[in-house]
């Protein structure tokens, strides 16, 4: 943080720049404090430092005050908008999210292809299938095509509800070559409902698109050893070892009582306060 007895003043960039680093970090306090300065500063009404606000308060889970916020900053672009709706969609609150679509409509704020992101991933995380296919067309009445992000998402909506069928028809049929998020998206789901068949299909689009990513060689090989087949976890061990490719440790962070934020990694026993965690 900027020491108070230099010379210098923050402004726009600064606050914009600052805040989706607490937000990453889940690091509420600090964020708050930043929200502090930015009413001494007046750059609350500020559309962009105040959406980042209202993100770093979802992210962190304060719905309340994102909510709260939200009301208070300008909301004539879909930027706001966005921001709240996708603060929501993550939390499982989909019917929320679907309900601040509609006001956003209903105060004559044309959504963008964000928008349209944030409404499927929320969607996607409340189980909303035939919502998120609604919004995946409607797109078009706003004159826009739905890119590959919005298409992964969609794939992850049907991936999440079991619609294994409906996640690889609408792959082959996208206007858009499939990337790795949708092919991905398409693995994800098959390793939850056990699909090993349609999982050797999306593992091998994988290993063409982006051979150098081990956590498709991790999924496939879990998804052969849920099944008890041992042969295809030690061919794609061996796939991924002759390539020189190791799996990086899972990690998180929370921001303890004392304002530090505290890293976990997965198997790492170091932690001063391992035997509590």
């Amino acid at each position: 943080m900027m020491s108070a007895d230099l010379d210098v003043v923050p402004n726009q960039a600064t606050w914009v720049s600052i805040l989706p680093a607490y937000s990453h970090l889940g690091a509420v306090r600090q964020g708050m404090l930043i929200h502090g300065l930015a009413i001494k500063t007046s750059f609350l009404s500020d559309v962009f430092v105040g959406t980042c606000l209202i993100d770093m308060y979802g992210k962190c889970g304060r719905l309340d005050d994102a909510l709260s916020l939200f009301y208070e900053v300008p909301r004539t672009s879909s930027v706001p908008w966005n921001a709240i709706i996708a603060c929501h969609g993550v939390h499982g609150q989909g019917d929320v999210a679907i309900a601040l679509f509609e006001e956003m409509v209903q105060e004559g704020v044309d959504p963008d292809d964000v928008t349209f992101l944030s409404l499927m991933s929320a969607c996607s995380h409340s189980g909303l299938v035939e919502k998120g296919f609604h919004y995946l067309h409607l797109m078009e009445q706003y004159g826009m095509k739905p890119n590959l992000r919005h298409y992964g998402c969609m794939v992850d909506l049907f991936g999440r509800a079991g619609k294994l069928d409906d996640a690889y028809d609408l792959i082959k049929n996208m206007y858009v070559k499939p990337d790795p998020s949708v092919w991905g998206a398409l693995l994800g789901a098959c390793r939850i409902h056990r699909n090993i068949e349609l999982g050797k299909v999306a593992s091998q689009k994988l290993f063409e698109l982006d051979s150098e990513n081990v956590g498709y060689y991790v999924l496939l090989s879990n998804m052969y050893a849920n099944e008890g087949k041992w042969d295809g976890v030690d061919e794609v061990r061996s796939q991924a070892r002759d390539k020189g490719l190791k799996k990086t440790p899972g990690w998180s962070s929370v921001e303890a009582a004392n304002k530090k934020v505290e890293v976990f990694y997965t198997g790492n026993k170091s932690h001063p306060m391992c035997d509590e965690i």
